[in-house]
């Protein structure tokens, strides 16, 4: 099984919005039929995203969210992590293809257009970034 790493506006969709398109994503995670990666780097870009005013979301729900997340993803050290040979413009999107070139072969599922277009390249160091939900399967 390859791993798994899931950005920022998927952990939206699925733990804050509730989108019916993670559901299968979802329930794969709580049985645990996948493994998903985090970094701690990953989880604090969450952590601020979730934090935000134009989500307003009380303190006791982001710990609830971060917590749930927290206890499905395999922890990953940042200090072991390297720098991947792709740079993207946002460094907040850098830390998910840093984790995922130091996993692969793996699969990134990303709605973030720059992360998207590093696809192509990516895929050469077995590194699949994709939009696609249910590309875990």
């Amino acid at each position: 099984m390859n791993a798994l790493i899931l950005d920022t506006n998927i952990l939206l969709d699925i733990f804050v919005f509730n989108d019916e398109r993670t559901k299968t994503l979802k329930a794969a995670l709580i049985e645990k039929s996948i493994q998903a990666f985090a970094s701690q780097k990953t989880v604090e870009e969450f952590a601020d995203v979730i934090s935000r005013p134009l989500f307003s979301l009380k303190t006791d729900a982001q710990e609830q969210i971060l917590g749930e997340w927290k206890a499905l993803a395999t922890q990953i050290d940042d200090s072991t992590l390297s720098t991947a040979p792709w740079l993207c413009r946002d460094p907040d999107d850098q830390i998910f293809l840093d984790l995922a070139y130091a996993l692969k072969p793996c699969t990134l599922i990303s709605k973030d257009r720059e992360i998207l277009k590093i696809a192509s390249r990516a895929r050469k160091e077995e590194v699949r970034i994709t939009q696609d939900y249910n590309a875990f399967r």
